[in-house]
This record gives C-alpha cells, sequence and structure tokens, in this order.
C-alpha cells in the first residue's frame, strides 16, 4: 500500500488513522477540510489540487471527479493495458479511499430546513469515490466509516497489507452506505406520497435479538434510516432483559392503538392483539380497568401506558406479571417497587407516543411487497349514519373508542366495551358469528355485565346470526360499517330488540 486518498465530513478518529497510515509509509493525498485538519496534526498531505490540477470549483461542488483521481481508483493492478493507461496519463494508483459523506439525513431532519439547503447536502463526489473503490476492491481498500479505522491499520501492522476478507466485507459496507444515502435522498424527494412508482427505502440494524418468534429463528431489529419516530426512538429501558423479537412486536401493536385514544390511557396486548383497553380519569384507573378486562389473558403481557406511573400504580404492576411496561415517567417509589420484578422490561417513554403517521403499511410476501396506505387516525362522528333506534351522549362515546379499539385487532373482529373500557374481545376468527361467540364468551369469563354494553365489528355482519347473539347478551348498541346484501335483515333484529345501530360506511380489516 502506497497511497490513501482521504475527504470526510466526520472528522472522529481521522488525524489517528492517518498517523497510523503516515508510520506504515503510505503517502497521504487529502480534500479541502480534510487536509488542514491533517496538517494542522503535522503530518505531510498532498491537497487534492496539486494531484488533480484544478482547484475546487462551483462552490465546492466539483473537488473529486477528476481522471487523475477516479483513475487512480479504478484501474486494476493485474491489467495491463491499464497499467499502460495510467502510465500514458502520468496516474498513481491510489491504494486505499477513505470516505464518508454529507450529513444529508441529519439536515433533512431538523425543523425549518430550506429545499436548497437540503439539496446542497446532497453528496456526489463522495459516493461516486466510495462506490469506484469498492468496484475494485481487490486492487484498493473502500472505508466509509471511523469504527474502521482501527481494524484496517492492525492488519497493515501484522501483515503488511489488508486481507481479500476484509475488503469484501468494506466493499459491502461501503454499496450498503451509498444505496442507503441515495435511498434517503429518494424517500425525501418522494415525502407525502404513500404509493411511489419505485418504492427504495433502508434499514440499519439497530440491536439482534436472541431469538426471533421462536427460538431456532435468528432475528435483529433494524431501524428505518431517516425516522426520527422509530419504535423504540426516545425509549430509555430502566431494567430488565433486553427486548426480544415477540416483545417488540407486540410493543409496536400497543403503541399504535394507544396512539389513537384520548388518555388517560392503557393498552395491554398479547400476541399483537388488544386483550385489555381502556380510557380512566387516571392513569391507575385505566390500568386497573384495561386489566379487568380480561386479567388471564394480560399474564406476561406488554402494557402501555399515556400518562406516568405513580407509586400507587407501581405496586399495582408489581403485582403482577408484565414482559415489557412502557409509559412516560415513573415515580421514585413506583421504580422501586417495579425493581422487585426484574424480568419486567420497563421501558421510560421520553417523547409519549411518537408515530409517523405518514409513513405507508408495508407487508413481505413472497418475492414483493404489499404496500397500503396506514389505517389510521380517528373516524369522525359527522360520517357515520344512525340506522335504528336512539345514541345517547354516553353511548356515541363508548361506540366510538370500541370503533377505536376494534382497528387494531385481528380480523374477524368483535370488540366489546363499557364506560370506557373493553370487556370481550374476539380475534382473528375465519366467522364473524364466531368471534361474536368468544367476545361474549371472554366477557361472561370475568364477570363483566353485557347488558347496555356496546358492540363493534370491523367489517359488515353478512347475516344477522352474530348481532343477534349480542342482543340476546342485552347490548343495547352495535356499531359497524355496513354494505352488506343482507343489512335490512340485520338492521330489522337490532330494531326488533330495541336497540340501536350505527353505520360506519368505512371498514377496519387487520391481517
Amino acid at each position: 500500500m502506497r497511497r490513501a486518498l482521504l475527504s470526510t465530513y466526520d472528522k472522529t478518529g481521522l488525524v489517528a488513522f492517518a498517523q497510523g497510515l503516515a508510520s506504515a509509509e503510505v503517502e497521504l493525498l487529502a480534500s479541502g477540510g480534510t487536509a488542514q485538519v491533517l496538517r494542522e496534526a503535522g503530518l505531510d498531505v498532498v491537497p487534492l489540487e496539486e494531484l488533480t490540477g484544478f482547484q475546487e470549483m462551483l462552490g465546492h461542488r466539483v473537488v473529486t471527479l477528476h481522471p487523475a483521481v477516479h483513475g487512480g481508483i479504478l484501474a486494476r493492478r493485474d491489467v495491463p493495458g491499464d497499467l499502460d493507461d495510467l502510465e500514458r496519463h502520468g496516474i498513481a494508483p491510489i491504494d486505499l479511499v477513505c470516505v464518508n459523506l454529507y450529513p444529508f439525513e441529519e439536515t433533512v431532519g431538523r425543523l425549518g430546513v430550506t429545499w436548497q439547503a437540503a439539496v446542497e447536502q446532497i453528496d456526489v463526489g463522495g459516493p461516486a469515490m466510495l462506490r469506484a473503490a469498492a468496484k475494485n476492491h481487490a486492487h484498493v481498500v473502500p472505508i466509509c466509516r471511523p469504527e474502521d479505522y482501527g481494524p484496517v491499520l492492525d492488519e497493515l501492522r501484522r501483515v503488511g497489507d489488508v486481507s481479500e476478507e476484509t475488503r469484501r466485507a468494506l466493499a459491502l459496507r461501503a454499496f450498503a452506505t451509498t444505496a442507503a444515502y441515495d435511498a434517503a435522498v429518494a424517500g425525501w424527494l418522494s415525502r407525502g406520497e404513500p404509493l411511489p412508482e419505485l418504492l427504495v427505502s433502508a434499514h440499519e440494524r439497530a440491536a439482534e435479538l436472541s431469538y426471533g418468534e421462536n427460538p431456532h429463528q435468528r432475528a435483529a431489529y433494524y431501524v428505518e434510516r431517516g425516522s426520527r419516530t422509530h419504535l423504540l426512538s426516545r425509549v430509555e429501558q430502566l431494567q430488565g432483559k433486553p427486548l426480544s423479537f415477540n416483545n417488540l412486536n407486540d410493543l409496536s401493536a400497543a403503541r399504535e392503538l394507544i396512539g389513537e385514544l384520548a388518555g388517560p390511557a392503557c393498552v395491554i396486548v398479547k400476541h399483537a392483539n388488544p386483550c385489555g383497553a381502556a380510557l380512566g380519569a387516571t392513569a391507575e384507573k385505566a390500568y386497573g380497568k384495561a386489566l379487568a378486562a380480561d386479567p388471564v389473558s394480560a399474564f406476561g403481557g406488554v402494557v402501555v401506558l399515556d400518562g406516568a406511573v405513580s407509586a400507587a400504580l407501581g405496586e399495582a404492576l408489581a403485582e403482577q406479571f408484565v414482559e415489557v411496561l412502557l409509559a412516560p415517567g415513573y415515580d421514585e417509589q413506583a421504580t422501586e417497587a417495579l425493581s422487585r420484578k426484574q424480568g419486567t422490561r420497563v421501558l421510560n417513554d421520553l417523547e409519549r407516543r411518537a408515530s409517523d403517521l405518514a409513513a405507508p403499511d408495508v407487508r413481505r410476501v413472497v418475492g414483493g411487497l404489499l404496500v397500503q396506505e396506514p389505517d389510521r387516525g380517528p373516524d369522525l362522528r359527522d360520517g357515520m349514519d344512525v340506522v335504528c333506534g336512539e345514541v345517547a351522549d354516553e353511548t356515541w362515546r363508548d361506540l366510538l373508542f370500541a370503533w377505536t379499539v376494534v382497528k387494531h385487532v385481528t380480523s374477524n373482529a368483535i370488540v366489546i366495551a363499557t364506560d370506557g373500557a373493553t370487556i370481550g374481545i374476539g380475534a382473528g376468527q375465519m366467522s364473524r358469528v364466531d368471534a361474536v361467540r368468544i367476545a361474549l364468551a371472554k366477557a361472561r369469563e370475568h364477570g363483566h355485565e353485557t347488558v347496555g354494553a356496546v358492540l363493534a365489528s370491523d367489517a359488515f355482519f353478512p347475516f344477522a346470526d352474530g348481532p343477534a347473539l349480542a342482543l340476546e347478551a342485552g347490548v343495547a348498541a352495535l356499531i359497524q360499517p355496513g354494505g352488506s346484501k343482507r343489512d335490512d335483515e340485520v338492521i330489522a333484529a337490532v330494531r326488533d330488540a330495541g336497540s340501536a345501530m350505527v353505520f360506519t360506511h368505512r371498514r377496519h380489516f387487520r391481517h
């Protein structure tokens, strides 16, 4: 290794790396600010303009785009014609390229950034050099992050070169870096368009997980590049084991639901479905109602609150087996109480229900993706019709609450609720009438009174059999999309029972 080109925006560890290269008798080439930093550290540096014969131009837009740079990087040392071309043009080979890119994602993540300011942070020369070095990694070492400085220097000191295995790993990282960078730019340009012609995104591994849904499956948690509001953004883990695949999946379901409830609210989730959700005057009361909905299913569940955990609530939570607890703050005495349950993963939500409401819903299928607009945001009462009976304001509150919860239950889905709390949930059934049976059975199992309760169905009732079961149990009002060929039969059954029904004209399937 004879010559190295360094051009970095992030100067972390740069001087020590350059000193290590210099001690290995590697000639240092550098551009602009990088060259200045190295010279100030007492290193001999060949400035890039001396190599190319051109000063930087167009306001620093053109610095490294020159044959003296890219010829030196791309030349194959084992192809005589390439070496002849270098000699004919007086170009010397470059054996290492150290580049990191303009901070585009950080720039567009700031409030009030202008279009022009963002455009100027789109790097051109950096990705070009990095891709060139990665393509020719058999002869050139591509480096794009400070974490790789130490390992590369170690190999140079030990064996005088960088191994083929390391070169390939660095090339992979370089191409992944430039791909993610371009994906961030494309994502920014297509923002506000939920279904762009080309869907490009990049995800960075945030954590390796102990295993997946089952112990024989490897798993990791990836965060979308450029996303400030991912599942664990601004979340601090106070105690407990590392979060598992299933923990994160359930936590995501709970956060999405609680983000649509006007609190104080509590959501308890098992296997990505709410088994209890409630509103209350305080976080403590909301938790009590959510737990009472189905205390058996809540065992080992994920609990999410939108209010701080008081001392009394901390004691109540410590009496239960909770896998994961997320809340925006904890009383000191609550923390002490929860410390008795070291198995509980206690998370402090520093940002309160952060979620990317504009992000599309993406699901993997064989060989591709299914992408849709997210099914989020409240359904407005003004767009609904009371098709039979009368609905008092108090009943409307329960109907809208149940309608919000049912959106987050696996279809076919039925939610029975009263007094701002679920009391029976039927989830994931192939038959809607079976979902009604399960919801009613759950309510009876835990001693809940269904007389006067409300029922929400995520899609229309194809027959009157499901509503008939609910009406026999004393359900006073139903809310559903409507649209069945037998709507008249269903309406007649509800009217004859003296109950009320609302058509939302909007379905909420969740698969």
